[in-house]
C-alpha cells in the first residue's frame, strides 16, 4: 500500500507513477488527515462516516421501541437526499483547495484519475472500498449463501450505515456476536441460508425487547397473528416472540413457506415485510418474479418494502466486511455468546430466589429468558415443567442451593382479575399480600387506580408461613425491594376503586351540599345520593375516609344510606359546587372554604381512629394486620404489650394508638 509520502513522491515526477492499487483514495485520505491537510470525517455530505468521538451511543436501558423508531426516522431523512456521493469527495475537495496550477495539485489529480481506470484485481481480503456505487460485488458474492448484488439503493444503505446510521450499526454489530452463532444453526437445520440471519439484524438489531409502532415484537418482529400461526405462545406469563431461539424457529418456518410459494429469496424477504399475499398479487398482476422490476411498478410495493431487500443486502455486505467499508473493529463491543444451562421448575418461583440459588443476578436471568413478562416463572407442575435457562456452568450449584430452600423462602403466587370496586389495598388484604409487592411484580408505578378486567400476579405467603403466623420471609423481602426502588403503598382513602366514576374522570359525589361558617371555619352538611361511597365523598371534599368516620359517629361501617346527612370540614381543594339543591347560610363566605378545620381523632399513619381494635381471625399475622391498618409490627407489639409474634384466633388487638 502506498503511503502519502510515496504518493507525494510519485506526484513530484521524480519516478514513473505506477497504477495505484484499489482503495488508494481512502488510504490517501487518511494520509492527508495525518499530515494535517484534511480533518478526518470532513466531507460536504452528511452521509460520510463520522468518527467515534462524535457518536452519541444508546444506553443499554434505552427503550427498544425508541431505538427502532429513531433509526427509521433518520433512515427516511438520510435516504431522501438525492444522488449518491462518492467516498473520495472529501479528498478531491481538499485537492481542489490547493493553489491552481501547483505541481502538487496536478500530480494528486493525476493519481486519483489513475485509480478510476486501474484494472488491478482486488484480493478477497477487501481493502477500503472507495466508491460503493461502483463496488464489484462479484468479488465476494460466492462467500454468501444468499443472493447479493449491487443496486443504487444498496449503495445508499451502505453509506447510511457508514454515516447517519453508524451509531446504531455499531450496536447491531456488537449484539450480533451474541445472537448470530445461536441463530445460524437453527436456520441451517430448517434448510435456510445461514446469511438469512441478517434479516433479524435489519428488523430489530438483534434486540429481544424490540417493539415497533405496528406492535411487532422481538428479534424477528412478529405481530400477534403471525406469531400464533407459527406456534409462538403469548399469554399472561410469557411472550415467546421475544425468545431468540423459539422466534428463530418460527421465522425459519415462515420464510421457508414464503420461499416455496414465491420462488426467490428477494421475494420471500419482501413477503416477510409486507405479507406473502401482497407479493403474490403483484406477481400475478405484472407477470414478473423479478424483485427489482416489481419495485419499479406503479401501485406496487410500498416504499418500506422497496427498501427492505437492498437494506438487507447492504447490511450483509457491511457486517461481513466492516473494515472494507470504513469501520474499525475497536468501534464494536462484542457481547458474550448466548450460552446457558437449563433447569426444569415444577412451580412458579420468584426470579430473585432463582438468581440467588444460581449465584447470578435477576438481570442475567431475564437476559437469558426474555420471554418472561413478570418477576417470576409461570405456574408449572411435574408433568409439565417450565424450563428456565441459567448462565452456563451454574446448574449444579443451583440444584444444590434450590433444594435446600424452605417453603417460606419460595414466593407463591395467585392470579387476581380486577373487578369493579377493587383497590390494591383490598386485593392485598384478601390474599394476605402487600401493595408494594403487587406493584413490583406487575410493573405498576401507582397504586391509586386499577383497570377492570386486568389480571394481576399477587405474591402470597406460603401455607407454612400462614400457619405459623410469623409472616413470610420471601414476601417481606419483596416489599423491602419494592420500597428500595421507590414504590410505596397508597392510603385506602386515596385509592380509586376499579370501575368507579372517579376513575373515568366523571363527577365523584353528587348529593346536596349546604355550606356555612362556624367559628371562622367552613362547614359542609352533605346529603348522601345514590351511587355515593365514602371514598367518592372524601375525594370531592379533599378529606380522608378516616376523617369522615371520625366526624360522623353514625358511620359504623362503609355502607351509606341515601339521604344520610354528613358533617364535613372540607379541605382546600374541595368542590363546593351545587349538584342539586344547596342551602347557603347568610353568614357563609362567598368564596371557597378556609383551610382551617377541626382535627379528627385519627393518627396520621394508621388511617384508623385512636383505640380501634381488631379481632384476630385464622390466617392473620402481626405483619398482615399492620399492613391493613397502616401501622408497623413494632407499634402493634408496643400497643398490645406483646413479647412475641404469636397470635390466637379471637384475640383482640389495638391497631391504632390508644
Amino acid at each position: 500500500m502506498l503511503s502519502f509520502a510515496v504518493l507525494l513522491t510519485l506526484a513530484s515526477g521524480d519516478v514513473p507513477m505506477p497504477p495505484p492499487p484499489p482503495g488508494m483514495r481512502l488510504f490517501a485520505q487518511a494520509e492527508l488527515a495525518d499530515a494535517g491537510v484534511l480533518t478526518r470525517g470532513e466531507a460536504p455530505d452528511a452521509g460520510a462516516p463520522t468518527q467515534r468521538s462524535s457518536d452519541v451511543s444508546l444506553a443499554d436501558e434505552d427503550d427498544a421501541e425508541e431505538e427502532l423508531e429513531a433509526m427509521k426516522s433518520l433512515e427516511d431523512e438520510a435516504l431522501e437526499r438525492p444522488g449518491p456521493v462518492a467516498a473520495d469527495t472529501a479528498l478531491r475537495g481538499t485537492v481542489g483547495q490547493l493553489a491552481p496550477g501547483s505541481l502538487l495539485r496536478d500530480r494528486l489529480d493525476h493519481a486519483l484519475d489513475q485509480a478510476d481506470w486501474s484494472g488491478q484485481e482486488l484480493p478477497f481480503e477487501l481493502g477500503l472500498v472507495g466508491d460503493v456505487s461502483t463496488f464489484d460485488v462479484s468479488l465476494v458474492r460466492d462467500r454468501y449463501d444468499i443472493p447479493v448484488e449491487m443496486h443504487p439503493l444498496v449503495a445508499q444503505y451502505i453509506r447510511f450505515f457508514q454515516g447517519p446510521g453508524r451509531k446504531w450499526f455499531r450496536r447491531w454489530m456488537s449484539r450480533s456476536h451474541r445472537y448470530i452463532p445461536l441463530m445460524q444453526p437453527i436456520l441451517e437445520s430448517k434448510g435456510l441460508p445461514r446469511d438469512t440471519v441478517y434479516l433479524a439484524m435489519i428488523e430489530s438489531g438483534f434486540n429481544t425487547q424490540a417493539k415497533s409502532w405496528a406492535r411487532a415484537v422481538g428479534p424477528w418482529q412478529f405481530i400477534a397473528g403471525t406469531a400464533k400461526m407459527f406456534k409462538l405462545k403469548e399469554d399472561f406469563w410469557v411472550d415467546e416472540r421475544r425468545d431468540p431461539i423459539k422466534a428463530t424457529h418460527a421465522a425459519a418456518d415462515y420464510l421457508s413457506l414464503l420461499y416455496s410459494t414465491l420462488g426467490h429469496w428477494y421475494l420471500a424477504w419482501a413477503g416477510y415485510n409486507t405479507g406473502g399475499g401482497r407479493v403474490r398479487n403483484l406477481i400475478q398482476r405484472s407477470g414478473s418474479r423479478d424483485f427489482w422490476e416489481l419495485s419499479e411498478l406503479k401501485k406496487g410495493f410500498a416504499k418500506e418494502t422497496k427498501h427492505y431487500v437492498p437494506k438487507l443486502i447492504a447490511c450483509a455486505l457491511v457486517a461481513r466486511h466492516p473494515e472494507a467499508f470504513g469501520f474499525s473493529l475497536d468501534e464494536f463491543e462484542p457481547e458474550a455468546p448466548f450460552e446457558f444451562d437449563e433447569v426444569a421448575l415444577t412451580d412458579s418461583v420468584d426470579l430473585e430466589v432463582l438468581a440467588t440459588s444460581a449465584g447470578t443476578t435477576v438481570e442475567a436471568l431475564r437476559e437469558l429468558n426474555p420471554e418472561l413478562k413478570h418477576w417470576c416463572t409461570p405456574p408449572a407442575k411435574p408433568e409439565a415443567p417450565y424450563v428456565l435457562r441459567l448462565p452456563k456452568g451454574r446448574k449444579s450449584a443451583f440444584d444444590d442451593a434450590f433444594a435446600r430452600l424452605a417453603p417460606q423462602e419460595r414466593l407463591n403466587y395467585r392470579i387476581h382479575r380486577v373487578e369493579k370496586g377493587d383497590t390494591l389495598s383490598k386485593i392485598a388484604l384478601k390474599h394476605h399480600s402487600a401493595q408494594e409487592a403487587i406493584m413490583r411484580m406487575n410493573g405498576l408505578t401507582s397504586a391509586r387506580s386499577l383497570r377492570l378486567g386486568t389480571d394481576l400476579v399477587v405474591p402470597v405467603p406460603s401455607a407454612a408461613a400462614l400457619k405459623s403466623g410469623k409472616g413470610d420471609v420471601a414476601l417481606e423481602r419483596q416489599v423491602a425491594r419494592a420500597r428500595r426502588s421507590g414504590l410505596s403503598a397508597a392510603r385506602p382513602e386515596d385509592e380509586i376503586p376499579a370501575g368507579s366514576q372517579a376513575g373515568s374522570g366523571k363527577a365523584m359525589a353528587s348529593g346536596t351540599v349546604s355550606v356555612e361558617t362556624v367559628g371562622g371555619k367552613t362547614k359542609v352538611t352533605y346529603g348522601v345520593a345514590r351511587g355515593d361511597s365514602l371514598w367518592t365523598i372524601a375525594r370531592r371534599f379533599d378529606v380522608r375516609v378516616a376523617e369522615l368516620k371520625a366526624w360522623n359517629e353514625v358511620l359504623t361501617s362503609n355502607k351509606l344510606k341515601v339521604g344520610l346527612g354528613l358533617v364535613i370540614w372540607p379541605g382546600p381543594k374541595a368542590d363546593l359546587s351545587t349538584s342539586s339543591s344547596t342551602a347557603v347560610k347568610p353568614d357563609a363566605p362567598a368564596a371557597g372554604p378556609t383551610t382551617a378545620r377541626p382535627s379528627p381523632s385519627v393518627t396520621a399513619s394508621a388511617g384508623a381512629a385512636k383505640g380501634t381494635r381488631h379481632t384476630v381471625t385464622a390466617g392473620d399475622s402481626l405483619w398482615s394486620i399492620a399492613r391493613q391498618y397502616g401501622a408497623s409490627v413494632a407499634e402493634l407489639k408496643a400497643w398490645n404489650n406483646l413479647s412475641s409474634s404469636s397470635l390466637k384466633a379471637g384475640q383482640s388487638l389495638l391497631v391504632a394508638a390508644p
